[in-house]
This record gives structure tokens, sequence and C-alpha cells, in this order.
């Protein structure tokens, strides 16, 4: 019979991280549809940006090494720093370009499922999560790598190549895309 923390650790890998990618996918189409470079612009651009390396953090951190205390820590300062960059993405977007009702729904996506995660990560750790609360941070600040990362040998390596396909070449483009514009546009102003 399989555990209970065996099929948390399961939704989180199988269910959870892909659907943050395919979102993550289907929000970069809506900024092309907009034609972001042409409004918000690199400015936004670069939000996504830091808004995929926050939360690439603590997946990495959770893939590779045992939780501890100083894990979950980071991935609750991520959560709370992710939350306050998105905020800050949307207010600074939403007067410069049209949001379109599919990308309103690809950020509610975006902004839960790191939360929902967070949430597993501390039920599957309880013991850990205990100690966070309790204040037991002795010994629970060293980085200890795990054997073998979650999923099994193949996970890590075929998510990170989802992710690369569906996020990172995805928003690369969309960076240098708004870079080219911005460099257009400020080559046409000095003319």
């Amino acid at each position: 019979m399989i555990e209970t923390q065996e099929l948390l650790v399961n939704l989180l890998l199988f269910v959870l991280l892909p659907i943050w990618g395919i979102a993550g996918f289907a929000d970069w189409l809506c900024h092309r549809a907009t034609r972001i470079e042409t409004n918000s612009g690199l400015k936004e651009s670069l939000l996504h940006s830091v808004m995929g390396i926050q939360i690439a953090i603590p997946i990495l951190l959770c893939l590779f090494f045992y939780v501890n205390v100083a894990i979950l820590l980071i991935c609750i300062a991520v959560w709370i720093l992710h939350e306050l960059v998105a905020h800050w993405d949307v207010h600074y977007a939403s007067p410069r370009r049209k949001i379109s009702i599919w990308e309103m729904h690809a950020h509610s996506y975006l902004a839960t499922l790191p939360l929902y995660m967070l949430l597993l990560i501390m039920v599957v750790n309880w013991p850990v999560t205990l100690k966070l609360l309790t204040l037991d941070w002795a010994g629970e600040f060293a980085l200890q790598r795990i054997p073998e990362a979650h999923g099994g040998p193949t996970y890590a390596p075929l998510y990170l190549g989802f992710m690369g396909v569906f996020c990172v070449f995805p928003y690369v483009e969309e960076n240098l895309r708004c870079l080219h514009a911005f460099l257009q546009q400020r080559k046409g102003e000095a003319s």
C-alpha cells in the first residue's frame, strides 16, 4: 500500500509542478498575444523572469536536498517575495496593456500553486514544520543533499527539460524581444 506521504510527494511532482509550468507557458502566450514588447515592455518582462527564478529556487532545493528549517524558511520567504513581485507586476502592467481573461486565469494558477505546494511541502515534512513553528532550529541549517532526487533518477532531468521548453526558453525569448523593442525605441528617440 502506498503511504500518504508518497502520494503527496507524487501529487507535487507529477501534477502541481507540471501545471505550474503549463500555466507559465499559457501566460507567455498571452503576453505574445498582447505584444508586450510594444506596451509594458522590458520592465514587465524582467518581472516575469524574476518571478520564475524566485519559484525555481525552492523547487530545486526541495528536489535535491532534505527539507529542514532553513529550506522551509527560504520557501516561505520566496513565496512572500513572489506575491509582492506578482502584485507589482499586475499593478505595473494593467494600465499599459490589456490583461485578458485567459491571462487572469493563468495568473490564478501561477499565484495559488506556489502556496499550495509550500503547504504540501510543510505537511509532507511535518516534523520539520513543527521544529520551525516551535523555534527548535538547532542543527537545521546545513544543506544535506538527498542521495537520489525525488521522483527517481529520470524525474529531475525530465522536469528541468520540460521547464526549459515551456518556461525558460519562452521567457528568454520574451526578454530578448522586449530588449530589442526597447533598443529600437531608444535608437528612434536618439535620431
